[in-house]
């Protein structure tokens, strides 16, 4: 995997590490001041199945993040793209039916990583 591809990688980690954060440990706190769009006494309601949702960002940047530490080229490459392309599938599906910001925050650092591993 060439440098900028494990920027990008890592980064998309990063965001996913941070979402874990949100809404796994700070949901009805911090996370009050990121999700604008939710009702305040939504916040307390939805700790259990946001924690929930923050699990599996956990899981995307674990993938991602085994990736950047994978020896073979190839097999590096190709569970990066697998993990980036399930980010953005949850990222067109979030836009879809919660918000388009989530586009731009989850699939397009995806796609770009995706097309830093196949034309780099």
């Amino acid at each position: 995997m060439n440098l900028l591809s494990q920027i990008i990688v890592a980064f998309v980690a990063f965001i996913h590490i941070y979402i874990l954060w949100l809404e796994m440990f700070v949901w009805t706190t911090r996370a009050r001041k990121v999700f604008k769009t939710i009702p305040s006494d939504m916040f307390e309601k939805t700790k259990v199945m946001a924690a929930n949702q923050g699990l599996y960002n956990g899981f995307l940047a674990a993938g991602l993040i085994w990736s950047l530490f994978i020896s073979d080229a190839t097999w590096s490459n190709n569970i990066a793209i697998f993990f980036l392309g399930c980010v953005l599938v949850a990222g067109i599906y979030g836009a879809i039916t919660v918000s388009k910001r989530i586009f731009y925050v989850q699939s397009i650092p995806a796609v770009l990583g995706i097309l830093s591993l196949i034309f780099l």
